[in-house]
């Protein structure tokens, strides 16, 4: 038996996996809490990712029935671009900055800047990096918290954190690496230039964590660790990676044909490929995969982040909201929201704020206002998928995970938005699945491919199959087209 792990942004799933038979035998959840401040602060303390760590897992081997003596290996999805600063000592020196922290936008153009700009970026990193990416968050730091600056010792990623508290070793693989700054995703290693313009000692650059392959272990489980999460001290800890990356792998995303849209906190889009695809466009992000090739991916930074909003705000449960949406017509009878609670990176406007336009006093009402957030937030990830199609990413349909995912309702939108039929795989949180199928692919070794666990325990749900109604599509392409015209003056 296999353990995936997935911390992402609102709380951490745990799933036990049995490959023989493709089986899920038991999940199991807990939640996180995020510090948000001013200028775009998104920040999260560390323990509590260890303490749902252990909460999550105790509930999915409950769960599934079984003791943890039973799990052989275990791997962990993380959030990408966080940065987790450790002393000599392994101490934590403050919180974690998140991937949807805009503080250190201003860093970010600063270290742009020196790179050439996004054209400059690209050609030395194969990405433009982008204000949520971890290297900014460095030079924010030395900013404003000097004295902490001058402490790094260890340099990680959520998901390397993780790890390193899972065994005691500092490592990073490609995947999650590329979302750094600090990447090459062209030759798989370390920039470190950058790192020495901001600390001439190479301290930051002996700070990094070492790089391993994505079937590579980290180690074998630290006792401590073992007894909180009642595992066997033998279990296999593999090198895990991105949240991207392993939903990737848990929707069977690791050849090219597929596409993968995660409807989450954020919203993603990324398709695999066997060679780098350096985007003309920015905003695609040309990572590697967990899986031996590339994974072009675009991001949104508000997707169900912002339609809660208008659900709590309201007060509004999920079937209610539902509802309201579906009441509502296309184009909301003239309401458009830009739902840019966080600022947003596709499209590219970190500064910006959420805004809401084209309201009378025939057409303000609840339903109206539940199917503008919706609309706003696919319409941003509409515009990323004509991104990754303008760079030579072809896909025929579209695999859809994450929470929203879930949903008659946001499945008949995208479908109908993108004009594109989609398919849910049968386990929609596909990061942890992914991460307790590398764990196996890890363990199992040249006995074994990815490929044959993909087939044997990804499953699509074709009860969930969604086509494109022609009508609606052509319907939403107007209204589409007046949501292009209105970013050019954000």
């Amino acid at each position: 038996m296999y353990l995936g792990i997935d911390c992402g942004t609102q709380g951490t799933k745990a799933l036990i996996l049995n490959p023989d038979t493709g089986e899920v035998l038991g999940q199991g959840s807990a939640v996180h809490q995020l510090i948000s401040g001013a200028n775009g602060r998104r920040e999260q303390e560390v323990d509590q990712w260890l303490a749902a760590l252990e909460q999550a897992t105790h509930g999915a081997l409950q769960q599934a029935g079984i003791s943890g003596q039973a799990i052989r290996g275990m791997a962990v999805s993380g959030q990408q671009h966080g940065l987790v600063l450790l002393d000599e000592q392994g101490t934590v020196l403050r919180p974690a900055k998140l991937w949807c922290d805009t503080e250190s936008a201003a860093e970010n153009q600063e270290l742009l800047d020196i790179l050439g700009g996004e054209s400059g970026s690209i050609e030395r990193l194969g990405v433009a990096i982008a204000p949520g990416y971890t290297l900014s968050k460095l030079l924010w730091t030395q900013r404003n918290h000097p004295e902490l600056f001058a402490r790094i010792a260890h340099i990680l990623l959520p998901h390397d954190y993780l790890n390193y508290w899972l065994t005691g070793r500092c490592c990073s693989e490609y995947g999650d690496a590329s979302g750094t700054g600090y990447f090459n995703i062209r030759t798989r290693t370390w920039d470190t230039e950058l790192l020495e313009h901001m600390d001439p000692t190479g301290r930051l650059v002996k700070a990094l964590p070492g790089l391993i392959d994505s079937n590579q272990p980290v180690g074998s489980l630290r006792a401590e660790a073992a007894k909180r999460l009642g595992l066997n001290p033998g279990v296999v800890v593999a090198s895990g990676g991105g949240d991207n990356m392993m939903g990737a792998i848990g929707t069977g995303n690791i050849r090219p044909g597929a596409i993968t849209m995660s409807l989450g906190t954020s919203g993603t889009l990324y398709a695999y490929d066997d060679q780098p695809v350096i985007s003309p466009h920015p905003q695609v992000a040309a990572f590697c995969s967990s899986s031996g090739g590339w994974l072009p991916l675009i991001c949104t930074m508000n997707l169900t982040s912002a339609s809660g909003l208008i659900q709590n705000l309201l007060e509004l449960n999920l079937d209610e909201f539902s509802d309201l949406v579906e009441a509502a017509p296309i184009g909301a009878q003239g309401i458009r929201m830009m739902p840019y609670f966080n600022g947003e990176r596709v499209p590219a406007l970190p500064h910006a704020t959420a805004s809401l336009s084209g309201m009378t006093s025939e057409n303000l009402n609840r339903a109206n206002l539940c199917r503008a957030v919706v609309e706003g937030t696919l319409f941003s990830l509409r515009y990323g998928l004509d991104l990754l199609r303008d760079s030579g990413i072809q896909s025929q349909d579209i695999r859809l995970i994450g929470g929203a995912a879930k949903s008659p309702m946001w499945r008949q939108a995208v479908a109908d938005i993108m004009a594109t039929p989609l398919v849910c795989p049968e386990h929609t949180e596909a990061a942890a699945l992914g991460a307790a199928i590398q764990a196996a692919w890890c363990v199992g070794g040249d006995a074994v491919s990815l490929e044959q666990l993909c087939n044997a325990c990804v499953h699509l749900d074709q009860r969930t199959s969604t086509h494109p109604n022609p009508l609606r599509s052509a319907q939403y392409e107007k209204v589409y087209q007046d949501y292009l015209a209105r970013l050019g003056s954000l």
